[in-house]
């Protein structure tokens, strides 16, 4: 089981990511879409490229 570690106003979004051409849909709680992004990078690092972000 994952944990979610959620902040005051955060949002569950969904993004869309293109890694090693390979597509994956990733669920992140972030306050904002950038804040999804950001830590999406974080975790993949620079070889990813997002495709979409969704509430």
């Amino acid at each position: 089981m994952e944990v979610i570690d959620v902040k005051c106003g955060a949002k569950q979004y969904h993004i869309e990511i293109e890694i090693d051409g390979e597509k994956k849909t990733k669920t992140i709680a972030a306050r904002t879409p950038a804040e999804a992004r950001k830590k999406v990078r974080v975790e993949y690092g620079e070889k990813l490229q997002i495709i979409s972000v969704r509430v």
